[in-house]
């Protein structure tokens, strides 16, 4: 099944065309990319017997060479990927022995994932010798030769050699994604067999497949809204006819998911398939705000639903407190990653988590569309000054909520005095900004969790603990961050909108998410200031920034009016195998967590070091989860909070 991998189809073909490009090399004195030559025996004599594979991933051996006579060097790294940080030391390499014409020697491993700048200074540390900038390969083997170039300017050079030419890291994910692809091609051949009459009559009466097959394989096949009305809280319901349910929807949701699932087993080991240290966005940190945002279109349809069959707003109101409750408990208790700290107990009971921060935020929204709605609203009926506004006027109130709340949002983290930290800080401690408020990781965002929550209570190993060395725990989804994820399921909740008032006009529910994607577009241009780390706000994951949802509301936009168009306009896609995953959504999410550790999701493998070897056991669990998910289509089993 291609499953798994299609999900990841954009991520793939930027990581084809920007990492199957050799590095590049930047060097002080001219000279040109590191040539592979053998060393002179003068200088490498005996040191071959030093070398040795490096055992981990992500790394590669460097041998530094000293040729400076009665001169030690500090060797220095640091990472492309970390923002205003220190050198960190590495290690110090001998002076040569010139009476037996002899370099000083050192082995290091150096990390692959980014572009290291590698800093060599005397032995004093204050004068700089020499500094280049190089993407070492995975598992390559490479010697950096510093010499003196003239004795009477004391001129140093810094030549890099390649000695053993690193591994291709990427092309399990070539071959996977091609795999992949040759699956879908068989499956859509037979998809467009069965409209053939012989082939389809043939095949009905060699295998006499039960109608539910027949809905499935349909693109009409869906549950009907009175079977659907009660599931999970992400679970839309059109409209209270019973009409076509939307199928890009669940697709969207599935798709998401797929992406979730396929990120929390491990993405292959690969840096891009896991969350960005810091600023900016990875494939990983694009799933869970897609995830809130269709959930907010979930509720408006839903609700809706709801109220048009006539249940009181009272039973709604105590049906949304239920399932909100029984989210953040299963979020609390079954899904919780201090498991792994031992039996789980208050001493180290992780409070916030993702479903958490979902049954807070389905609440919030829910509760805030179900007590401000007007009837006739949905339906158009409402006069409104601006009828180009007619989608948005009638909700004003559920707006200054929402406004109010980023208000809020804005004042604590840019005003909130925080002690030993600069006030708006948004940097992740550590060894950035550099090494000045290392205790400052998430600015006024982690304090607040560690105020009122405790730092045993919230996650202990940010992403930030690799590149930036923080100390501090932080968690990405607590406090202060569940605010802007309530703006991004509110986003979701206005595209619900425009789905109930313009129902069935196909061109002007497009136009709307169109535009809806230029203007979160162009504030996130604004906010970021088009850049990574020199915006007003930088897109940042771990504090859910407002520019982060903005960006991913603009890209969930744009997504799911594609989908909107060729799984429910066009008809030209079912929306498998991404609409299975996608009808039973928590359950997926819970059994995947739970059952991470067993077999068949996971196995020991022969080499753990072996991007290839992750990528197929991650791979595998992911696509068991969308064949499980189908299965349970079939029989109609759905997972109801």
């Amino acid at each position: 099944m291609a499953a798994a991998a299609a999900g990841l189809v954009a991520a793939v073909a930027v990581a084809l065309g920007g990492m199957l490009m050799a590095p590049g090399l930047t060097q002080p004195h001219g000279e040109g990319l590191p040539e592979e030559i053998e060393p002179e025996p003068r200088s490498r004599e005996g040191i071959a017997a030093e070398r040795r594979p490096p055992g981990r991933m992500d790394q590669a051996l460097l041998l530094v060479l000293n040729e400076l006579p009665e001169q030690g060097l500090r060797l220095a790294t640091l990472s492309g990927s970390c923002h205003q940080c220190l050198y960190q030391f590495l290690a110090f390499v001998p002076p040569s022995n010139g009476s037996l014409r002899a370099p000083g020697t050192v082995l290091v491993v150096v990390d692959t994932q980014h572009p290291l700048t590698l800093q060599l200074n005397g032995s004093g540390g204050d004068t700089e010798l020499c500094k280049l900038q190089y993407h070492f390969g995975e598992f390559g083997n490479y010697s950096l030769v510093v010499k003196t170039l003239s004795t009477s300017t004391k001129t140093v050079s810094c030549d890099l050699v390649i000695n053993e030419r690193p591994i291709n890291s990427y092309l399990p994910i070539l071959f996977a994604f091609l795999v992949y692809m040759g699956l879908f091609a068989v499956l859509i051949v037979s998809h467009l067999s069965m409209k053939i009459n012989p082939v389809r009559n043939w095949v009905y009466k060699t295998l006499n497949p039960r109608e539910t097959d027949r809905l499935i394989n349909s693109e009409l096949g869906s549950p009907n809204a009175a079977d659907s009305a009660s599931s999970d809280p992400s679970r839309p319901v059109w409209s209270a006819a019973p009409r076509q349910r939307l199928r890009s929807l669940d697709t969207f949701r599935g798709l998401s998911l797929v992406i979730m699932v396929f990120v929390n087993y491990g993405g292959g080991k690969y840096w891009f398939f896991k969350h960005e240290s810091w600023n900016g966005l990875t494939v990983a940190d694009l799933v869970f705000p897609w995830f809130v945002f269709i959930m907010g279109t979930s509720i408006s349809l839903s609700l809706s639903s709801m109220l048009r069959w006539g249940r009181s707003k009272q039973k709604v109101l105590g049906k949304i407190v239920w399932r909100s409750f029984l989210l953040i408990l299963l979020g609390i208790i079954v899904v919780n990653p201090n498991y792994c700290l031992g039996p789980l107990s208050w001493d180290n009971l992780r409070i916030p988590g993702v479903l958490q921060r979902l049954g807070f935020t389905y609440l919030v929204v829910a509760a805030l569309e179900l007590l401000f709605t007007k009837p006739g609203a949905e339906s158009g009926t409402l006069e409104t000054p601006c009828p180009a506004l007619q989608d948005i006027l009638p909700y004003w109130p559920q707006w200054i909520c929402i406004l109010t709340l980023e208000v809020i949002w804005l004042c604590l983290t840019f005003l909130l005095p925080v002690p030993g930290c600069p006030r708006g800080y948004l940097g992740p401690g550590g060894i950035g900004d550099f090494g000045n408020y290392p205790n400052c990781t998430g600015g006024a965002a982690g304090y607040i969790d560690r105020l009122l929550l405790g730092e045993k209570h919230i996650y202990q190993h940010p992403s930030a603990s690799v590149i930036y060395q923080t100390t501090m725990p932080y968690d990405p989804e607590g406090i202060l961050g569940t605010i802007n994820s309530i703006f991004m399921a509110f986003l979701g909740l206005q595209a619900g909108k425009i789905l109930l008032f313009y129902r069935d006009q196909h061109k002007q529910i497009l136009c709307r998410f169109v535009i809806w994607s230029i203007v979160m577009g162009m504030i996130s241009a604004i906010l970021t200031k088009c850049s990574k780390e020199e915006g007003f706000v930088p897109i940042n994951k771990n504090l859910w920034s407002i520019s982060y949802v903005t960006t991913t509301s603009c890209f969930a936009f744009i997504l799911l009016s594609l989908m909107y168009y060729l799984v429910d306009v066009k008809r030209l896609w079912s929306g498998a195998p991404f609409f299975y995953p996608g009808m039973n959504s928590i359950l997926v999410y819970i059994g995947h967590e739970v059952f991470e550790n067993y077999f068949p999701f996971k196995w020991k493998m022969q080499d753990t070091q072996s991007h290839a070897e992750h990528l197929t056991q991650n791979l595998t669990a992911t696509t068991l989860w969308v064949i499980i998910s189908y299965l349970l289509y079939r029989r109609r089993i759905f997972w109801k909070i």
